[in-house]
């Protein structure tokens, strides 16, 4: 079992569920994010005053797998978010050490459906 997370740019997030839906992963968490990275961010002026902006808005996609469809996420979230320019987000893969259902009570490959 893996927990794979992404972090893409927000307009990339419906055609990334539409990738995912299409591979069959229907099931995730999305949550609003600020990080930076190479992009660096961006100056603004507010009010005649030039503010540096570092921490820029993402999107973090959250999927618990299976082992046999971890390649699958991947490469679907890669078709929705990719645009081929600096800022367009990173996808980690961790080892998942459990999951339990909490209605049912099952655990591990069962629990993730």
């Amino acid at each position: 079992m893996k927990l794979i997370t992404a972090f893409i740019q927000p307009h990339k997030l419906n055609e990334v569920k539409e990738e995912l839906f299409k591979a069959k992963i229907f099931k995730m968490s999305v949550t609003n994010v600020l990080g930076c990275g190479q992009q660096r961010g961006y100056h603004e002026s507010y009010r005649g005053v030039d503010i540096e902006v570092n921490l820029l808005k993402k999107t973090r996609i959250e999927i618990a797998v299976n082992d046999e469809y971890v390649q699958p996420t991947i490469d679907a979230i890669v078709r929705g978010a990719r645009t081929g320019e600096i800022g367009d987000g990173k996808i980690l893969v961790s080892e998942l050490a459990e999951c339990v259902r909490i209605r049912s009570g099952e655990k591990g490959k069962e629990a993730i459906g």
